[in-house]
């Protein structure tokens, strides 16, 4: 074997591992999280579970991916530990159908129409019409379609190379006695459990061994223990997803652990058991493709079959090994082990961000109602959301920055930019609550009080500032752009009663009827309020303007100001009448 076959090898394994990574990660893109939202609700029992996790796992050709969101799906509660098990047990059966793709490779026929099956005769107008897909289509969907036949092509054309590049090792003696050395069980399922622990994917170092069988020195003796030690392999990117999560997210990198571990024992005991005593006599057979194929679906098949029913005791054997500590690390916002796609990812920091808007609306809400008592328990219960708003601030904006490192399209472009501004929005929101708190416990403490005429005036632009906060955060929840524009209209009508409410308490001042430090308080408060309603019309404007993607607030506020249709001065006008002094 030359330097050039080595380089060819290499190359070749490079083509491969990264068609294998971009039609994975592109087919993810085209399910746009739908993948993982299937998974999150069709789990009700194991045996659903386990028709899913192998459906998921076929389509997305990752039995690793597929377990690492169940990973996530534990971690953040979303899951119990049970409803995993079954997901866990048809990954390993999905995976299989990656061997029988690349199986393919290895069909030998004079007959037209079945060499036509042939990858080398099918992959050149796959990859042809997956680069005009990519290059001239606009359609995000079309482009992750040509994404996804471009990885396929380059997944079969690196196999075809490695193929072509370990070939000629099938004259050499020496690789011949390594492979044969494989045929000791315990050697082969150490060497496959570390190539797959390497390069962390049961499918791709399935499919090396695929390439090797074209050297004629691959018998079923040495192929099956290193398939074996394949399904081990693949449990350490599961391990690995579980560091620093909850118990139960531990546990079940432990179950898919055990399975695998289990499986494969049972499946040595049976098959080296029977061939100790029948001496079976295909054992020293020289293995294509798809007899790999055929050995890795058969294990998989037997493994789940015979531990199905046992998964219960996975479980409990998960919990003997990962036990309960008094002390459980704190729960994560948003668990980064939804990064594995890009959708759905944003869909959990929208969910999460409809938990922080809701938080600041109950914030301000309990604000408003201090305007005319003051509650201890208000007091405390307004401290514990400002702690939570500024929590869920820090946790999803760290959570944005890994999401904008991957790659989106036009759509969650959009998404992230709204949940940018709306994160932003919600905590200065929560901050003006956290003002107008202190103001009142202030005003409680030194048991100061605003005049009948002041307090009314508070009272009517509360109850302003309660329709607009309402609103804006309902807008942002529903994505409703014909809410969102009712906005700023009102924003207008309590930026004039801030102005009003100002010049009539400085004239109280000046009467005498009203203290300067009273004054001081009272136009802290009406601050605050003004300000609440510039952060609702942020929130607002943000939606209008990236449903027509885009984003210009100055612009749009001038053009709505003067709208010919003149809908935002009539708006403006019913808010007027409805919020006198």
């Amino acid at each position: 074997m030359s330097i050039f076959n080595i380089l060819s090898l290499t190359g070749g394994l490079a083509l491969f591992l990264f068609g294998m990574n971009y039609m994975g990660s592109s087919l993810e893109r085209l399910g746009g999280g739908k993948f993982e939202e299937i998974l999150e609700k069709m789990t009700s029992n194991r045996l659903k579970g386990l028709l899913l996790g192998a459906g998921i796992t076929a389509v997305i050709q990752s039995s690793s991916a597929v377990t690492v969101m169940a990973v996530g799906f534990v971690n953040s509660k979303i899951m119990s530990l049970s409803q995993v098990v079954g997901i866990i047990m048809g990954a390993n059966i999905g995976t299989t159908i990656t061997s029988w793709l690349l199986s393919l490779t290895g069909i030998q026929s004079s007959n037209i129409f079945i060499s036509l099956l042939k990858p080398s005769s099918f992959t050149p107008v796959l990859a042809l019409i997956g680069i005009i897909l990519y290059l001239f289509c606009k359609s995000d969907r079309k482009k992750n379609l040509g994404s996804i036949l471009l990885g396929f092509s380059v997944l079969m054309f690196g196999m075809e190379a490695m193929s072509a590049a370990v070939e000629p090792l099938k004259d050499v003696p020496q690789f011949t006695s390594l492979l044969t050395a494989f045929s000791n069980p315990v050697l082969g399922v150490t060497a496959g459990m570390i190539l797959t622990a390497v390069i962390q994917s049961s499918s791709a170092s399935v499919g090396i061994l695929q390439a090797l069988t074209v050297t004629g020195s691959i018998t079923v003796a040495s192929a099956f223990p290193i398939i074996l030690g394949q399904n081990i392999g693949t449990c350490v990117t599961a391990l690995l997803s579980s560091v620093g999560a909850n118990k139960n997210a531990k546990r079940t990198a432990v179950v898919h652990l055990l399975f695998n571990t289990v499986g494969v024992l049972l499946a040595m005991l049976l098959f080296y058991g029977i061939n100790s005593v029948f001496k079976l006599p295909f054992i020293e057979n020289i293995v294509s493709p798809s007899d790999i194929a055929v050995i890795h679906t058969l294990f998989n098949v037997f493994a789940t079959a015979a531990l199905f029913p046992f998964g219960k005791i996975l479980e409990k054997l998960a919990c003997i090994i990962v036990k309960d500590s008094r002390s459980e690390g704190g729960e994560t916002l948003v668990d980064k082990k939804f990064l594995i796609s890009s959708s759905y990812a944003i869909n959990k920091a929208m969910e999460e961000c409809t938990k922080m808007g809701m938080i600041a609306k109950e914030n301000i809400m309990l604000c408003l109602d201090f305007i005319n008592e003051y509650s201890k328990i208000n007091d405390e219960r307004i401290s514990e959301n400002e702690k939570l708003l500024d929590a869920y601030e820090d946790k999803l904006e760290t959570y944005l920055v890994k999401i904008n490192s991957m790659r989106l399209n036009l759509e969650d472009s959009v998404k992230m930019s709204k949940l940018t501004h709306a994160i932003g929005n919600f905590e200065r929101i929560g901050d003006y609550g956290i003002n107008i708190l202190k103001t009142k416990r202030k005003m409680h403490q030194n048991k100061i009080h605003f005049s009948s005429q002041a307090n009314d005036g508070l009272e009517v632009m509360s109850n302003a500032v309660s329709e607009i906060v309402e609103k804006s955060i309902q807008a942002f929840i529903d994505d409703d752009i014909s809410l969102a524009k009712t906005i700023e209209p009102l924003e207008q009508v309590i930026d004039n009663l801030k102005v009003e409410l100002r010049a009539k308490h400085s004239k109280r001042i000046q009467n005498g009827e009203c203290t300067v430090e009273n004054g001081i308080m009272f136009f802290d408060i009406v601050n605050s309020f003004e300000r609440i309603a510039d952060h609702c019309s942020n929130i607002a404007v943000c939606i209008i303007e990236l449903s027509q993607n885009s984003f210009k607030p100055h612009s749009y506020l001038r053009v709505i100001k003067n709208d010919e249709s003149k809908t935002f001065a009539e708006a403006f006008e019913k808010y007027l009448n409805k919020y006198k002094l």
